[in-house]
């Protein structure tokens, strides 16, 4: 595609390159498709309740909890096949090599055996249209220390579609729809992982950052969800605009008295819609413009933490809550599939 660099052409490239393309380089265009998708609709389901654990095992998914995860966007996959998952670790790990012999080793002065992983999270999917969630795993360890010493995890990505059926109804039948693509570790690893996955799939990452209509969204809908009595403050943490030094304001509400008040606003049982997420963030906004004097809608909102989840505009997710972890990959499997129409 016009503007890639070559997969192989260096890491520092692939770091330049990785966040910044957006278009899909085989194939059709893919339009918007008709339905709950798009950048500010009107209504959203409200995440589900915690689904029934007969089939799905929550230690599966328990490590990717409490970790912060990067969000990109890609483009549908050409000719992925997960069947063939042991391979792809394979040739990844001879692509990472390779990299290495070139001098483009991530830990300078450091010789590392570097294995790779590459497997299936079939608890992570929205319905029996998904595509399973696809997990990828750096483990290294010192080439120094002996063959019997710990891997240590170094590097994780994976790749999910969750209710991503709008996107999946509407590609050819070669290519693979996992839209969304969470990373955890050193950057450069993201980048060489990445122009693998570009240069083997044809495929494009971007960078995926969440507008704060978004945040507001999830602060409305996070709030709305039942957890224990334990549960920590919701807080909002807002950008003050046009001021010589940066200046962040922190708002942090009881969950129970946050709670209280969502209940008093949202009107329809499992939905909810983009009055219902103005009227509560006007609410909020007033109680604290009446405390403080300050007009809160005059600022930038930069993050939102809550007990099922914290997410900051730049693309930063933390998952909180297991039972929850689909909910919240539901909306950011739309906020993605938005960016690559």
């Amino acid at each position: 595609a016009p503007g890639l660099v070559p997969a192989m052409e260096s890491a520092d490239g692939a770091v330049r390159t990785l966040p910044s393309i957006g278009r899909l380089s085989r194939g059709p265009t893919f339009g918007r498709a008709h339905g709950r998708f798009g950048l500010s609709p009107s209504g959203r389901l409200l995440p589900p309740a915690p689904r029934s654990q007969e089939n799905a095992d929550p230690q599966r998914t328990a490590f990717l909890l409490r970790k912060q995860w990067t969000l990109y966007s890609v483009t549908p996959l050409y000719r992925f096949s997960d069947t063939h998952l042991r391979d792809y670790a394979r040739l990844l790990s001879a692509f990472i090599a390779a990299e290495k012999q070139k001098g483009l080793a991530v830990e300078v002065g450091v010789e590392l055996d570097i294995k790779v992983s590459v497997s299936s999270l079939p608890d992570l999917k929205g319905s029996d249209q998904d595509q399973a969630a696809i997990l990828v795993q750096l483990s290294s360890r010192s080439a120094a220390s002996s063959k019997n010493s710990e891997e240590k995890l170094i590097w994780s990505g994976w790749f999910c579609c969750v209710s991503g059926d709008d996107l999946s109804e509407n590609v050819p039948e070669d290519f693979t729809c996992l839209p969304l693509f969470l990373a955890n570790g050193g950057e450069s690893y993201t980048s060489i992982v990445g122009s693998w996955f570009q240069k083997t799939f044809d495929c494009c990452f971007r960078r995926l950052a969440i507008s704060p209509l978004n945040l507001t969204w999830m602060a409305a809908m996070w709030t709305g969800c039942k957890v224990d009595k334990t549960a920590s403050a919701v807080e909002l943490v807002f950008s003050v605009p046009f001021l010589p030094q940066p200046l962040n304001i922190s708002y942090a509400i009881h969950p129970e008295d946050a709670k209280a008040l969502w209940d008093t606003v949202q009107k329809t049982p499992g939905e909810i819609t983009q009055e219902e997420v103005d009227v509560f963030m006007d609410c909020l906004y007033s109680h604290f413009h009446r405390h403080f004097k300050i007009h809160l809608s005059a600022t930038k909102l930069v993050k939102v933490s809550t007990a099922i989840a914290s997410a900051h505009c730049d693309g930063i997710i933390k998952f909180l809550q297991s039972q929850y972890l689909t909910g919240v990959l539901m909306l950011l499997t739309e906020l993605a599939i938005s960016q690559i129409q």
